[in-house]
């Protein structure tokens, strides 16, 4: 998994990674504690995430997920994310 920086304070770099990147899995943590595991559909002007196939894990129920399908992750609320590479 590569952890990619902003691309806010990365500019060019930061947006060809994401570009190289779209349909690879995903793992976002986000700042409630949940961390979705889904497929990279599309990132907006304002670096909101669009997963599809997803699904939602929370913390504390173990690996128990559940399917979300597509969602739309706000940046801001962005921890981590990582991106899966193949080697």
């Amino acid at each position: 998994m590569h952890e990619p920086q902003s691309p806010l304070s990365h500019g060019p770099a930061a947006l060809s990674f994401l570009a190289a990147t779209l349909s690879k899995s995903y793992r976002i943590s986000i700042s409630d504690g949940r961390i979705f595991i889904g497929t990279l559909a599309c990132v907006d002007k304002q670096l909101n995430l669009v997963l599809i196939n997803t699904e939602e894990f929370r913390m504390g129920q173990g690996l128990m997920g559940r399917y979300v399908g597509m969602v739309m992750i706000p940046w801001k609320w962005v921890v981590k994310a990582e991106a899966e590479i193949e080697s």
